[in-house]
């Protein structure tokens, strides 16, 4: 539909370039199992990243399966219900209990602050989400996790190349999950990675992810999954992993632009930006406050989806409420969480969506927001 606006676009290299780089793999007919694309792309995602570890899987949700498996965690795993599904349901899919921490009303992550009364004998882990590209408190985090003994993992999907005080953002905690998802700044189509800090976690890591074999035997050391990554989904990533920076600097023009109409608007909380953290412009959300404008988020939505444009409710239900989770867990009290949940809305953001689309959807906002 020629102006159809969805809420994002996936990254795409020049058709060529994904050709010339796949020709390899039809030449040595290597599709799986650990490939030269593999292991190039594995390579050149740690440098940028600027991680000490690095695996790849064929998608984020899987990775973070492994990860909790590879960290061997029982009993009850502190995190966020304002988050995708995967993180609950991997945490559940483990045989975990999860305990849901209320959100930071201005970072819209964890909250430090109620973590530690949440803590009890059965507690084993703290996985806290990094969203929107904005990023949790780590210090604060890590005090925590060290005091109680605790391995702290984060849900980095929202964060490919987002930075703190210089350093990546996947170097922080025991485990950090990336999505490399279609809809994320930067894509292998399918797929994710686990980025971390012991190197001895690698070889247990990688069987986990082929069946829990032992490398070059037929002998499962661990229950096992088959989360590997392809070879044509690791040249889709060489491939983008050239242009994402450019891409970068055009999601950057759109947000700023976004932040620029929005800013003098009491009915609107925006985005933070953070000191020292170096953010990806991966997702631009708003959070209306019906108490203070005749309006919500349901009906922007709708006039927005009026003129074919798709925003969309990140995150909404929370995980806490899913269908699927009803009466199995306790009912823990996140009302910031409840709040955001109920009010936010994320605008069409990605490289090439240009400013007069972004006036159009700017304009059907406001008025809105003004009548």
């Amino acid at each position: 539909m020629k102006n159809f606006i969805p809420v994002t676009r996936p990254l795409l290299p020049d058709f060529d370039d994904f050709v010339n780089e796949l020709r390899d793999v039809w030449d040595n007919q290597w599709l799986t199992n650990y490939g030269p694309k593999h292991q190039k792309l594995e390579a050149e995602l740690k440098s940028y990243l600027g991680v000490e570890n690095i695996s790849l899987f064929t998608n984020g949700h899987l990775a973070l399966q492994v990860a909790l498996r590879a960290l061997e965690l029982k009993g009850e795993i502190i995190t966020t219900p304002f988050t995708y599904a995967s993180t609950t349901h991997a945490i559940v899919e483990c045989g975990c209990t999860p305990v849901f921490c209320d959100i930071d009303p201005v970072t819209l992550t964890i909250d430090t602050k109620k973590i530690e009364d949440l803590i009890t004998e059965k507690t084993t882990a703290i996985l806290a989400v990094h969203v929107y590209g904005t990023a949790c408190d780590h210090k604060e985090l890590k005090r925590i996790a060290n005091k109680h003994n605790l391995k702290l993992i984060y849900d980095a999907a929202h964060t490919f190349g987002v930075t703190v005080d210089g350093k990546g953002i996947g170097s922080l905690g025991d485990i950090s999950m990336f999505s490399f998802h279609a809809t994320k700044v930067f894509n292998t189509i399918e797929g994710g990675c686990l980025t971390y800090s012991d190197p001895s976690l690698k070889q247990k890591i990688e069987a986990i992810c082929s069946f829990g074999f032992e490398k070059n035997t037929s002998n499962a050391l661990y229950v096992g999954t088959n989360a590997k990554m392809t070879e044509v989904s690791a040249v889709m990533g060489l491939c983008n992993l050239k242009i994402v920076d450019e891409s970068l600097k055009k999601r950057k023009k759109v947000f700023e632009y976004y932040n620029e109409k929005f800013k003098n608007f009491d009915a609107l909380q925006l985005i933070c930006e953070q000191e020292g953290v170096k953010t990806n412009y991966s997702y631009y959300p708003i959070i209306i406050n019906p108490d203070k404008c005749k309006t919500n988020c349901d009906q922007i939505a709708k006039k927005l989806e009026e003129q074919q444009i798709i925003p969309r409710r990140y995150f909404a239900p929370l995980t806490s409420e899913f269908s699927c989770y009803k009466n199995c867990f306790k009912n823990y009290e996140t009302p910031v969480a409840d709040f955001v949940s109920k009010n936010v809305l994320v605008l069409p953001l990605y490289p090439n969506l240009n400013l007069e689309e972004c006036e159009k959807i700017y304009n059907i906002i406001v008025k809105e927001l003004e009548k």
